[in-house]
């Protein structure tokens, strides 16, 4: 097994962090492309154990780290810039995650011949944006993804939000409260047609699965099924009584996957092989 560590430059010349897990006798043919969700990172929990498992099925796996998710290469498992969290946006993410896949067709010293994006949380809806407009993608995988990202505004406070520039979002594992810019809500209103996501599923060329656990208590089960209406050729994998982040946890002290993450891990690789 081996695990290559880059720096690339993302939004604004800020650094995305990269890990490559990989087998190096395995014949690696396959991309995977993963992209963390809000409040997250490449590290958070289970997701080495996540990018091993995946190395030994064959997979070359590469997670990174948004380039305004509030952590950087000199401290990869703590929220240290909360400026640049706060000024994180959609718009952001998805330049980010085209220079990965740029970056992996040019620079990437290993050959493979198709790419897949998985994407949890936030990040799943991230995935499926940059899915409906690039070509380069041959597969699409959602964990536990939101269905619409511009209906989570609260009306009332927006005026506030206006007034003051920034609103505080509490993080109960950190215990840090965490700025979001009004710029963020500027970037979904002057950019919600690119944001819709049901308008990018109906736009879908690639298989797409929509994995969801029905004890999700941050992304309702709904969301799952709303995507599977849009596009009924892809597929739909709920698991029975998982929660949004699939039994793992950060920080995350086991050695072996969780029972319900293991099963969605086992589900994505045999749709990937399909």
């Amino acid at each position: 097994m081996k695990k290559e560590f880059y720096n690339i430059e993302g939004y604004d010349n800020k650094e995305i962090t990269i890990d490559l897990t990989y087998d190096t006798i395995k014949n690696n043919k396959k991309l995977i492309i993963f992209s963390h969700g809000f409040k997250g990172f490449k590290d958070w929990g289970c997701f080495n154990l996540v990018a091993n498992y995946f190395a030994e099925k064959g997979f070359i796996f590469l997670k990174y780290n948004f380039s305004h998710n509030g952590v950087n290469s000199k401290d990869l498992l703590n929220f240290i810039d909360l400026h640049a969290f706060g000024q994180n946006n959609f718009s952001k993410e998805l330049f980010d995650l085209d220079e990965v896949i740029t970056w992996s067709l040019s620079k990437l010293s290993i050959n493979f011949d198709s790419i897949i994006l998985i994407g949890h949380s936030r990040g799943g809806g991230i995935s499926i944006l940059k899915s409906s407009m690039d070509k380069r993608i041959d597969k699409l995988i959602s964990w536990a993804s939101p269905s619409n990202f511009l209906n989570k505004f609260k009306l009332d406070k927006i005026p506030l939000w206006k007034e003051r520039g920034v609103v505080y979002i509490y993080n109960g594992r950190t215990k840090q409260n965490m700025p979001l810019f009004i710029q963020f809500y500027n970037d979904c209103i002057e950019n919600k047609d690119k944001f819709n996501i049901k308008k990018a599923i109906f736009n879908l060329q690639v298989p797409f699965l929509i994995v969801h656990g029905n004890s999700d208590p941050t992304v309702s089960i709904d969301d799952a099924l709303e995507m599977k209406s849009w596009k009924n050729e892809s597929e739909l994998f709920i698991l029975e009584g998982a929660d949004h982040v699939f039994g793992s946890s950060h920080p995350y002290f086991d050695d072996f996957l969780p029972k319900d993450l293991k099963s969605v891990l086992d589900k994505t690789i045999n749709f990937i092989n399909q």
